[in-house]
């Protein structure tokens, strides 16, 4: 059995925060799997990203399974997959399959201080009262709403929780803000509301989806920082999703699966640069794990390594969700081959671990 935090993810596999976990639809069939050990939402922010479908979108290579997108988050608020993830977890009460709900703040931290990204919807617009400028106002906000959630559900009081937050600290899509994540100190007002939320009910567990990192000193700088935040032997995070897509990546128009209808665009996605992901990131994120795990069983702090990662990045077969496992991996995550096979792809590559 694998427990991420508090939630028991059995078996191993689940997807990750992805367009491919955006709707109620695409939630309950991936809850629906018999192969999936747990179900991560798409990234939501408070109020809802301006998704625009003539900028934001996915291509997948003919060369291999792999895409580039240039999405940022997803259209719908948080307020929207709370109902959705209540829906599914009232409707599913012989089942202890987890739902990690994947969230970050629409105002992007940089350098410690909050910036606008641009057309965000406005509190007046949604009616929500408590909307703040600040980003970790803003994320005490949505932890609150989840956490109500989980009252209501007593999901704090159960012996096996089914709702945890992961916090994607890592999208590389959004103009002008890169992946704070590159930047830890940067999150310190993030970790911040997150150890205070932690403090206050130990059994929610909160996650960070990271960036693909590329030397050493990174990975040591993360984990350093996170543990920064460890109390008594106990750190408010209990996982990392490893990793996300390679940001500023680029795929021209003829690498791209097109429709015979389609005319040859000079590049894969419109927005020309976007984030790698699939196959040809499978290497990388095999690194970025193995890094990872082997600096948090390593470390002096006991909170921190109690720390465990999911696997992301190029799971398409039974074979590289083993290569994961065997880099460290406790649990493993896909996206890009959810994209082209569908839920029924969970059915060939659980066999990884019989």
């Amino acid at each position: 059995m694998v427990y991420v935090g508090k939630i028991l993810v059995q078996p191993p596999l689940l997807n990750s925060a992805s367009p491919w976990a955006s709707s109620l639809e695409d939630l309950k069939a991936l809850y629906a799997s018999p192969s999936t050990g747990a179900v991560t939402t798409r990234t939501a922010t408070l109020s809802g990203f301006p998704d625009d479908p003539s900028i934001h979108q996915v291509a997948f290579t003919t060369e291999s399974i792999s895409s580039i997108n240039s999405y940022g988050y997803s259209p719908y608020p948080l307020a929207q997959y709370i109902d959705w993830v209540r829906d599914l977890l009232t409707t599913n009460l012989d089942s202890n399959k987890p739902i990690i709900i994947s969230i970050t703040t629409s105002t992007p931290v940089h350098n410690g201080l909050t910036n606008s990204p641009g057309p965000v919807l406005t509190v007046a617009e949604l009616d929500r009262p408590l909307m703040s400028s600040n980003s970790e106002s803003e994320l005490k906000v949505m932890i609150k709403m989840i956490q109500d959630l989980r009252r209501e559900l007593a999901d704090p009081s159960s012996a096996s929780p089914r709702i945890a937050i992961e916090i994607n600290t890592s999208c590389p899509n959004i103009q002008g803000h890169p992946p704070p994540a590159y930047q830890p100190e940067s999150l310190r007002h993030l970790l911040e509301a997150v150890a205070e939320s932690y403090l206050e009910d130990p059994s929610l567990s909160f996650g960070l989806k990271l960036p693909p990192y590329v030397y050493s000193r990174q990975f040591e700088d993360v984990v350093d920082f996170v543990a920064s935040f460890s109390k008594d032997g106990r750190n408010p995070i209990a996982f990392f999703t490893c990793t996300n897509t390679l940001g500023s990546s680029l795929l021209f128009g003829e690498q791209k699966i097109r429709n015979d209808s389609m005319e040859v665009e000079t590049y894969a996605v419109p927005s020309m640069y976007g984030g790698l992901a699939g196959e040809h990131l499978h290497p990388l994120a095999l690194g970025n794990v193995h890094s990872f795990v082997e600096l948090l069983k390593s470390h002096k702090d006991e909170g921190v390594q109690q720390i465990v990662v999911i696997g992301v990045g190029g799971v398409t077969t039974k074979e590289a969700a083993q290569r994961m496992i065997k880099a460290g991996a406790s649990a493993v995550a896909c996206a890009t081959i959810l994209g082209r096979r569908g839920v029924e792809i969970f059915d060939e590559i659980v066999k990884a671990f019989d």
